[in-house]
Parts: structure tokens; C-alpha cells; sequence
């Protein structure tokens, strides 16, 4: 058998992996390649920055609770419990507020005093017991007075406007993707969502979430309501307009986009709004981490939350895709709560003994209490939630934000600032017109090889590229020759021949280099173009 051959088997079966397993494979593959370049990988969307104020002050509360913690038992190593009474007056002498670092947790202390009239020893114990991790989550769902903390700053980065923080319920979980998993199961389980139902998926998307609809637990239907580079990756009227089939009960989308990095525009929402109007049992799922990457962004959940479960995910803006800290909320007023209500006789019965284990009411027990039920198998509801620190590091990464917010969102201005010169740079140096729209979050760019080829030599070069080259072909060949990798965009349900770049992890310099890695190959097909 020819190498050539060879090689067309092992890009076939390739092909049939996850564009994430694809990535890795590229990965082990660019390490060595041809031109002995340092590895680009320009694949993942983990950023290359980080909030450094928040983390800092997770260290000083860490701290403080050991001082706090050391005060009731000493032992060598061994310390004991924190005590109420005075603990905010302590907190205050212990920290230094010349210290910017120090001088921001006693601004939140007021802030939040005075915000939402909480008693600052109980946030100081709250905060306190919480970074230190002595104890299990209490609420189950989310500690107390975090809960109105992340209520705050969804709503002042998400809503645009729209008051809904005192009327949302939340569930800090571990990262968005955990969110997304715990909310399709406790779909499936309380029958709002059984195999063979219609749920229509905003294409291109997060690779996952392609696949969980279809994974032998759900066995649902997928509708794509595809975007394309012909409209910028905008998704259009008429894709949304599928939503009006009666037969599909849910709508899944990431906004922004991705791979597309487009957010929903006024048009759209306002589509989505009637939507609900005419089929008020329709159920959405958003994944908005890309939100603040857009000025004046607006989720869904803002425009139709009774029927909306929003996901949030911290992991991209403040650079903590490792702590995996991301949330579900949901109104409190909501289809989901309802539908289970109107379940058939049997299967209410059937629920009701599912978490007779967790309440003395189970018919009563909201929809998202029942994600935190099943995210631990309901038996061990007791020891639910995420961890402490995790959702003291999203409390303190919120208060960060809310702090900054009368003084111009310096950081999170920063934070766009990066992307977009990254994409700049990316563009310019392919030689593609940039897409300028208000609403592209430029944390990702999809890429149309068979276009630029076409743009750069003629139709006859694209024909060939199509016809004689498997679509992971050149992604192998970049990572090879020269070490560059970047994404396959027909893993995110993009069209073939489309490739997603990340303009999060690469230093900024890094972007005209996997430009120039992209022209270089499409170079050395025409020649094979040419001389074949």
C-alpha cells in the first residue's frame, strides 16, 4: 500500500473523532514539525491572560481564615473553627487598606453592607469559611449571600438594562460545561425533554453540545438552525423561524456564537420574544460566557426568562478555565416548574418519590433544586453544590467586575481589547476583509480555506483543493510543516472547509505567524494544482 494511500486511510479515520480529539491529535503531531517552529496552538479557547486582583485577594482571605481558624484550637498544623461575633471588626484590623489588594476586599466589605443590607460579620464568615473549604456547601444550591452577589453581576453584564437579579435562582457549578450536562439530564429525567422530541441547535457550536442531543441517553431530534460566512455567521430570520414548528420543544444556542462569535442582534431577540409568544412551552438553554466580549450585550434569558436557563461561565474573561467556575440560573417564576406540574399522573408519582429523599415536598421542589438533586444522584443531595473556594473565587471575580463598573470596566475592556487586535492582526495579514459588526465578540474567527484559496489564485485551485483533499488534510499538513494547529470548523458544524482560530491563548505577536503558516500551505497545494 502507498504512503499516499496510507495517509488518506489515517485522515479518514481521524476524521471521525471530536474536533477537540482532532486538535490533540494535531498537537502531538506539530511538536515535531518540519520547520522545527515553536508549536502555535491556535486550536483551544482557554485565554492567555488572567484577573490578578481577585486571586490575590483569595490568598489574603485564605489568610485570614487560618488566622481566624487558629484563634479557637492550636495545635502545631492543626487549627480549629471560626467564630461570628466581631469576625468583620477582626477582618477590618487585619487587612491593611494601603494595600490596593487589602484596601479592595474592605470595599467590598461596604459594598455589600450597604448594597444588600447584608450584616457584614455574617458575609465576613460566609466568605471567610467559605475560601478556607471547612465545611460543605450550605445552601446545597449556593451559599447565601453569594447568591445576590452573582445575581449582581449577571445582571449588570448579561441584562442590558433588565432587572431580574432579585427574581433569579442560582447554581454555581463546575464550569459551563458541567452546567450543560447537569441541565440535559435533569431534562431527560423529569420528562421535559424524552427521545424522539425536536430540539433545535444554533449552528455552528460548542462540539459537545452537538453531540449530547444524540448520545444514546437523550436520542433526540437536532434541528440546526444554521449560520454561515455569508452573513458573517449572523443567524438569520428564516433559520429561527424553524423554532415555529410546534414539534420542537426546545432551543439551544451558545451566544455569542461558537465558533461564529456573533451575538444575537435586537432583530433576533425580539424574534425569539414572539417565538414564546406563540409556543409558551418552548424550553431555551443559553450559554452566554462569550457575553462580555460585546458592549451592550443582551441575553436571551434577559428578553424571555420564564422559559430560559441561562449558563455562565467566568473561565474566558477573567482567565480561569482551570477552576472550572460556572453557573445555571433560572427565574423563579418558569415553564420548567410548570410543565412538571401538568406531567401525566404516573409520572409526577414517579418524580415524587425521586426526591422524596431531598424534600418533604417533592411536588413543590423547584426545577433547579432538582439539577442540584441529580448532579449527585439525588442520594447524595446532602453533600451537592460546588465547592466553597469555587464559588468564593466567582464571588470575588463578581465583585471585581461590580466594583470596576462606576470607573469604566477597565479590565474588561482590556480583556476585548486583546482579542481584537489579535483578530485584526489575523485578517490583515490573510489578506480578509474583517467583519466589524458591533456584535462580533472576536474571541474566535472562522476561517474558509476553499474562499481564500479562491480569492488568492482562482475557482479552478478551489475545485482541486475540494476534490482531491480530505478536509482534515490540512490541518494535518499545517501542524506538520509547520507546527501551527487550529481547529477543524466541520466539527462545530461549520461547512468543510472551514477552520476555527482562537485569538485567546496566543501572544499577540503569534496571529501573523499562523497567517503566514495558512498562505504558505495554500501556496504549496498550488503548486501541486499546478503541477499536476
Amino acid at each position: 500500500m502507498s504512503p499516499e494511500i496510507d495517509q488518506k486511510k489515517l485522515e479518514q479515520s481521524t476524521e471521525q473523532l471530536g474536533a477537540f480529539e482532532i486538535s490533540e491529535a494535531m498537537l502531538e503531531l506539530a511538536q515535531h514539525n518540519e520547520k522545527n517552529n515553536s508549536v502555535l496552538d491556535a486550536g483551544r479557547g482557554n485565554p492567555n491572560w488572567i484577573n490578578t486582583k481577585a486571586r490575590l485577594a483569595f490568598a489574603r482571605l485564605i489568610e485570614f481564615g487560618v488566622a481566624e481558624s487558629r484563634r479557637t484550637i492550636l495545635q502545631g498544623d492543626l487549627a480549629g473553627y471560626t467564630i461570628l461575633d466581631n469576625i468583620s471588626t477582626r477582618f477590618a484590623k487585619f487587612l491593611d487598606n494601603g494595600d490596593a489588594v487589602d484596601n479592595f476586599l474592605l470595599e467590598s466589605l461596604e459594598f455589600v453592607a450597604n448594597k444588600f443590607n447584608i450584616n457584614r460579620d455574617e458575609f465576613v464568615k460566609e466568605i471567610t469559611d467559605g475560601v478556607i473549604g471547612n465545611n460543605y456547601p450550605v445552601p446545597s444550591r449556593v451559599l447565601k449571600h453569594s447568591e445576590k452577589i452573582l445575581n449582581a453581576y449577571l445582571q449588570s453584564t448579561l441584562y442590558n438594562g433588565v432587572d431580574l437579579a432579585d427574581k433569579t435562582h442560582i447554581f454555581p457549578t463546575e464550569g459551563g460545561s458541567a452546567a450543560i450536562v447537569y441541565i440535559f439530564n435533569s431534562l431527560r429525567v423529569n420528562h421535559l425533554l424524552n427521545p424522539g422530541d425536536k430540539i433545535a441547535v444554533s449552528t455552528p457550536i460548542f462540539t459537545p453540545y452537538l453531540q449530547i442531543p444524540v448520545l444514546n441517553e437523550y436520542e433526540m431530534v437536532e434541528v440546526d438552525l444554521t449560520s454561515s460566512a455569508k452573513y458573517n455567521w449572523k443567524i438569520q430570520p428564516d433559520e429561527l423561524a424553524k423554532v415555529s414548528d410546534p414539534d420542537i420543544k426546545a432551543l439551544f444556542l451558545v451566544n455569542p456564537s461558537n465558533p461564529g462569535s456573533m451575538a444575537l442582534n435586537e432583530h433576533s431577540l425580539k424574534q425569539i420574544e414572539q417565538l414564546i409568544a406563540n409556543n409558551p412551552d418552548l424550553i431555551i438553554i443559553t450559554d452566554d460566557v462569550y457575553g462580555t466580549f460585546v458592549d451592550n450585550f443582551q441575553s436571551v434569558y434577559s428578553v424571555v426568562p420564564k422559559n430560559t436557563l441561562l449558563v455562565y461561565s467566568y473561565s474566558k474573561l477573567f482567565g480561569a478555565t482551570g477552576w472550572r467556575v460556572g453557573m445555571i440560573a433560572a427565574h423563579e417564576d418558569n415553564v420548567f416548574d410548570r410543565l412538571i406540574s401538568q406531567l401525566p399522573q404516573h409520572q409526577r408519582a414517579e418524580l415524587d418519590a425521586r426526591y422524596a429523599l431531598n424534600v418533604l415536598a417533592p411536588a413543590e421542589m423547584n426545577f433547579i433544586d432538582r439539577i442540584v438533586a441529580d448532579s449527585r444522584a439525588v442520594g447524595l443531595y446532602h453533600t451537592a453544590g460546588l465547592s466553597t473556594p469555587q464559588q468564593l473565587m466567582e464571588v470575588l471575580f463578581s465583585l471585581n467586575y461590580l466594583l470596576e463598573a462606576d470607573n469604566g470596566d477597565y479590565y474588561v475592556e482590556a480583556s476585548k481589547a486583546i482579542v481584537a487586535k489579535r483578530y485584526a492582526a489575523l485578517f490583515t495579514n490573510l489578506g480578509i476583509s474583517t467583519n466589524i459588526s458591533p456584535y462580533n465578540s472576536k474571541y474566535y474567527a472562522l476561517i474558509d480555506i476553499y474562499q481564500l484559496a479562491e480569492q488568492r489564485y482562482d475557482k479552478g485551485f478551489r475545485a482541486f483543493l475540494v476534490e482531491n483533499f480530505e478536509q482534515i488534510d490540512f490541518l494535518y499538513k499545517l501542524s506538520k510543516k509547520s507546527g501551527v494547529v487550529v481547529m477543524d470548523g466541520a466539527g462545530f458544524g461549520a461547512a468543510e472547509g472551514i477552520i476555527r482560530v482562537s485569538e485567546a491563548n496566543l501572544p499577540d505577536d503569534a496571529y501573523s505567524q499562523v497567517a503566514t503558516a495558512i498562505l504558505d500551505l495554500l501556496a504549496d497545494y498550488n503548486y501541486q494544482y499546478k503541477h499536476n
